[in-house]
């Protein structure tokens, strides 16, 4: 019998103008918030920051408090001029982002590029077309 996954845990990694931080266990409702406090405390620190990494390589399971969590990261790092870079990600939050329309938003440069605003938008739109189509029962690809 294999154990179920424990809480969350995070392993930092700090380099010149980058921080790596690892997931392992679960990205949920109960621990999701630690990670937001994390990233809050890195995008706080001292300047120079350019690049956030996100390893997911462990996560053993997500839930929309997680997904939530992630949105609220990217639009901080896309304040403070900062890449995210969104990594190992699993195939139970593939699946999430890309059921949700958040995979690209998740995963295109930062905002500060006004290509990837335009991303952001469209990812938005799409997430709400798709909303409404399967709330009418609608297959939104026809």
């Amino acid at each position: 019998m294999i154990p179920a996954p424990g809480p969350l845990r995070l392993t930092r990694t700090d380099t010149a103008g980058a921080v790596r931080i690892e997931l392992h266990g679960n990205f949920d409702h109960q621990d999701a918030h630690r990670l937001l406090e994390t990233v809050t405390e890195v995008l706080a620190g001292p300047g120079g920051l350019r690049h956030l990494h996100v390893d997911c390589t462990d996560m053993a399971g997500v839930d929309s408090s997680g997904l939530s969590v992630l949105l609220m990261i990217r639009r901080r790092a896309d304040v403070a001029g900062v890449r995210l870079h969104l990594e190992g990600r699993p195939p139970a939050l593939e699946r999430m982002l890309q059921v949700t329309g958040t995979r690209n938003y998740l995963t295109s440069p930062h905002a500060g590029d006004r290509s990837s605003a335009s991303t952001a938008e469209r990812a938005s739109a799409s997430t709400q077309e798709a909303i409404k189509s399967r709330s009418s029962g609608q297959d939104p690809s026809t």
